[in-house]
């Protein structure tokens, strides 16, 4: 990361670094910079999705080049770790790319302190893409529901089988064994596109959505850059990994089946259209999306996620409050969610944007 000094998982955001720490015990805002940012001083130490890591580095360049008090150090651990270390009260906030789930809330809430409940904010959607390494494939493949589930369970092992063969007539595959790659560590990714494969296609996928994958057989590896790595260096490879680490390791991206068995192309484009879709859930713990896969549409790409910040609603440490509202307001400004898309990721479309927008003023 070239502005975004990585953290240790296990810091204490109570005790800020000696570069943020006057800035920190102030708590203070400064005027609004040149750039329009809303400027808070003082460090926050982040943790979570590796996702979302190329966004927040993005935007943690744009706010640390306008707020000279301001330090931002993100540890894309993944969303499991990320949540873990918020409950453990050593980040000021965490990235996960699934909303707490109900036995994740009790303790995301005593770490707000009593009274208080832990919020979960939408605010980086992407694609999940399909990526692939098929030696002699320069067209994108198409791939349906069915044929991804017996793929990641094990039950197609080559790339000429007559399930690929049918979905991409005329296109000469050939017989390299398949080696599938997924996600080792708990994953946001993982959870989202099991979700995919299971509801599209359940009689194939049968197992449900789940942040440790729940497919049966091929390799795990640590990370969204360990899975692009993976697939890149290994003839036959393929996995599921965010769009934009598609785009960074040049590899192939899949036409993806929907609901209805139409191929749609894995865009930014087309995942928002898919996106503007769910249903906007919000409740004492804030706002959760939830996908609708039975809409199909041959420009909605059906594989997304949506990275949620988990904060606290109520109860920040004041030393801290004014930088994290400040930086996530930053976030879900258009400014900065208009540069989504040219780093590989959704922007949240406006109708969800505006409710965001709220419910970060509501912090406290």
């Amino acid at each position: 990361m070239a502005t975004a000094t990585l953290a240790a998982c296990g810091s204490n955001n109570n005790s800020p670094t000696a570069s943020g720490s006057s800035a920190a015990a102030s708590g203070s805002s400064s005027a609004s910079s040149a750039s329009g940012i809303s400027c808070a001083s003082g460090t926050l130490t982040l943790a979570g999705s590796s996702a979302q890591k190329n966004a927040i580095d993005k935007w943690t360049k744009d706010y640390q080049g306008a707020c000279s008090g301001a330090t931002i150090n993100y540890n894309p651990s993944g969303s499991g770790a990320g949540l873990t270390s918020f409950q453990q009260n050593q980040v000021d906030f965490a990235g996960s790319d699934f909303p707490m789930a109900t036995t994740d809330v009790p303790k995301a809430d005593a770490r707000c302190g009593s009274g208080n409940n832990a919020i979960d904010i939408p605010l980086v959607p992407g694609a999940i893409a399909v990526i692939y390494n098929v030696s002699g494939v320069t067209s994108p493949l198409n791939l349906s529901a069915q044929t991804l589930a017996k793929i990641f369970n094990g039950k197609i092992t080559t790339w000429n089988d007559p399930a690929i063969t049918k979905d991409n007539p005329g296109v000469s595959l050939p017989s390299t064994k398949i080696t599938t790659f997924h996600r080792a560590d708990k994953s946001g990714t993982s959870y989202n596109f099991s979700n995919y494969l299971n509801q599209t296609d359940a009689a194939d996928f049968p197992a449900k959505a789940n942040k440790a994958w729940p497919g049966s057989g091929g390799q795990g590896e640590n990370g969204s850059a360990g899975v692009a790595q993976a697939v890149k260096t290994t003839s036959g490879g393929i996995a599921y990994d965010e769009i934009s680490y598609a785009t960074a390791n040049s590899l192939q991206t899949a036409k993806v089946g929907n609901a209805q068995g139409q191929f749609v192309e894995a865009t930014t484009a087309n995942a928002s259209a898919f996106i503007a879709k769910a249903k906007v859930n919000q409740n004492d713990n804030g706002m959760q999306l939830a996908f609708d896969y039975s809409y199909s549409d041959p420009s909605a790409y059906p594989a997304v996620l949506v990275t949620y910040e988990i904060a606290c609603g109520s109860g920040n440490n004041s030393s801290q409050l004014a930088l994290i509202k400040s930086f996530l307001d930053y976030g879900v400004s258009t400014t900065a969610q208009t540069e989504l898309p040219g780093a590989g990721y959704v922007q949240l479309p406006t109708n969800i944007q505006s409710q965001v927008k709220t419910l970060i003023d509501s912090i406290k």
